[in-house]
């Protein structure tokens, strides 16, 4: 059973960079041909897909987001982490991290729980 769980500070001040931690369990990162995905949610929104790293390390970014997104990994730790720059309020969300299944249609097959992540001053 794979299991995702998301970690970082909750409130974020604006113009500063949000980071978060997805660490994985149950399941390499490095499997072929997993992609391991950030999505957030902002209240009262949809779900909207942020970027993803592949099992290779190579990495896809949201268009509206690229310029502000980095995502990154550390396979000694098994974690993927996404940093946001440049963040308003409009960038407070619930942050997901999920794993995409390439053999089951490239849906999302496992969801960590979740963070709240706040942009305040």
């Amino acid at each position: 059973q794979v299991q995702l769980q998301e970690s970082g500070p909750g409130l974020v001040k604006p113009s500063q960079t949000l980071s978060l931690t997805c660490t994985v369990s149950g399941g390499s990162i490095t499997t072929d041909y997993y992609y391991w995905s950030w999505i957030r949610q902002p209240p009262g929104k949809g779900l909207e897909w942020m970027g993803a790293i592949a099992y290779s390390g190579s990495t896809l970014y949201s268009p509206s987001l690229k310029s502000r997104t980095s995502i990154s990994r550390d396979t000694s730790k098994n974690q993927f982490t996404l940093q946001l720059s440049s963040v308003t309020p409009e960038d407070t969300a619930v942050y997901y991290c999920a794993r995409v299944d390439p053999f089951g249609g490239y849906e999302y097959d496992y969801w960590g729980q979740g963070t709240q992540v706040t942009v305040s001053s």
